[in-house]
C-alpha cells in the first residue's frame, strides 16, 4: 500500500484542525445554551428571595433543599396545613392543565389543517394555485403586532373571546407549517397517486391512507415546533382570556409578581416543571426531526 503523499498528510492535518476547531466551537455554543438552564434549574432549588437577590448562578457551594418543590405540589400533601400554598399549588396545576389542553389541541388540529392545504397545492394542479402558495407565504412577512387588532375584534364579533376557540382559530392556518409541509411533499413520488386511483382508492383514502404515513417525518417535527410555540405563547392568550379560571400556565406565572408581593418560590419552581412537556414531546419525536428538517431541503 503507498504512503501518503505530504498532500495528502496535509490534508488529513487541515481536516483535523478544522474539525477540532468546529467541535470546540459547538461546545462554546452548547455551554451559552445549557447555562440558563442549569443555572435556573439550581434556582428552582434554593430560597426565592436568595435568587432574586444573588441571581441565577452555578454556584454549587450555596445550600439545596425541596423546599419550592413541596410549596409547588402542596395540594398533593394531606398534611400539610399552609391554605396559601395550597390555594397557589392548586392555581398553578390549573393553568398548568389548561395549557395542556390548548396545547394539545392547537397541535393536532393545525397540523390536520395545514397538512391537507399543503397536500392540495402541492398534489393538485390548477389555476391560481401558484398564486394562493404566493399569498401564504406573503401573510409570513406581516408580523403578528399588525394583526392582533384586527383578530381581537373578529373573535369578538364571532362571540369567542375568553374561549380557546377565540386562542386557537386565528392561527390554525400557519404558514411556516403549510410551507413546510409542501416543501417535503414535493420530494415525494406522484406516481403514489396514480397508482392508488388505478387501485379504486378514493382521493381522501389517498391522502390519509397513504400519503399521510409517508410525511410522518414532517408532522413530527413540526408537531415539536407548533408545541413549543402554542406552549410559550402569552400576548394572545393574554388578550383573549379573561377568567383566571382559563389562564395559561405563562399568564399565571406572570399574575405571580405583582406590586403587593411576589410569589419568587412557586414561579422558579413553576418555570422549571413548565418545561416538562416540551422536553417529553422532543424526546418522543427526536427520531422524526431530522428527518423531517432535510428531507423537503433537496429536491430529488
Amino acid at each position: 500500500m503507498a504512503a501518503n503523499t505530504p498532500k495528502q498528510k496535509t490534508m488529513e492535518s487541515n481536516h483535523k484542525v478544522g474539525t477540532f476547531l468546529s467541535t470546540g466551537l459547538f461546545v462554546i455554543v452548547c455551554g451559552f445554551i445549557a447555562f440558563p438552564l442549569v443555572a435556573g434549574f439550581l434556582g428552582s432549588f434554593r430560597p426565592g428571595s436568595e435568587v432574586v437577590t444573588k441571581g441565577l448562578s452555578l454556584d454549587f457551594k450555596s445550600p439545596l433543599s425541596l423546599n419550592n418543590y413541596k410549596y409547588l405540589f402542596a395540594m398533593f400533601n394531606p398534611n400539610n396545613k399552609d391554605q396559601t400554598a395550597l390555594v397557589d399549588s392548586r392555581k398553578y396545576f390549573m393553568w398548568y392543565k389548561n395549557s395542556l389542553v390548548l396545547t394539545i389541541t392547537t397541535v393536532i388540529l393545525t397540523l390536520l389543517v395545514c397538512y391537507f392545504i399543503a397536500y392540495g397545492l402541492t398534489m393538485y394542479k390548477f389555476k391560481l394555485g401558484g398564486f394562493l402558495f404566493f399569498m401564504v407565504i406573503a401573510t409570513m412577512s406581516v408580523p403578528f403586532e399588525i394583526l392582533m387588532l384586527p383578530l381581537y375584534q373578529e373573535i369578538t364579533v364571532l362571540g369567542i373571546i375568553n374561549s380557546n376557540a377565540g386562542v386557537i382559530l386565528p392561527g390554525l392556518c400557519a404558514a411556516g407549517t403549510i410551507f413546510f409541509f409542501r416543501q417535503y411533499m414535493t420530494t415525494l413520488p406522484k406516481e403514489l397517486l396514480d397508482a392508488a386511483r388505478v387501485d379504486g382508492c378514493t382521493e381522501y383514502g389517498i391522502s390519509v391512507k397513504i400519503m399521510m404515513p409517508i410525511t410522518k417525518p414532517a408532522f413530527a417535527s413540526q408537531a415539536i415546533m407548533c408545541a413549543m410555540g402554542s406552549w410559550n405563547n402569552m400576548l394572545w392568550p393574554m388578550m383573549v382570556f379573561r377568567d383566571t379560571s382559563k389562564f395559561t400556565l405563562q399568564i399565571g406565572l406572570n399574575t405571580l409578581l405583582t406590586p403587593y408581593g411576589n410569589n419568587y418560590d412557586l414561579l422558579i419552581a413553576g418555570s422549571m416543571f413548565g418545561i416538562l412537556p416540551i422536553l417529553v414531546i422532543y424526546l418522543i419525536f427526536n427520531r422524526y426531526l431530522v428527518d423531517g428538517m432535510t428531507s423537503g431541503a433537496v429536491k430529488g
